[in-house]
């Protein structure tokens, strides 16, 4: 394996762990990419921005490891 390919890895690898610490991991993909797709529109620096990345902030230094949004339910699988 390249080091690129590696690296790309190491990159999903950490970012599929940020869905599982927000309690995601059983949401379904289109939600998931809409979210983000929304997300991708708050603008760097805003209000808005600042206030997401202090809840995420706070998120990663909590030590329990209970799911941040219990109100997912599982989903009946991929799509």
């Amino acid at each position: 394996m390249t080091a690129d390919r590696k690296r790309q890895a190491r990159e999903k690898f950490l970012l599929g762990g940020v869905v599982v610490k927000a309690g995601l991991s059983k949401a379904d993909r289109a939600f998931l990419l809409g979210g983000l797709i929304e997300l991708a529109r708050v603008i760097p620096g805003s209000a808005e921005h600042r206030r997401l990345r202090d809840i995420g902030e706070k998120a990663f230094k909590a030590s329990s490891r209970h799911t941040l949004s219990p109100h997912i339910e599982e989903n009946s699988g991929w799509r």
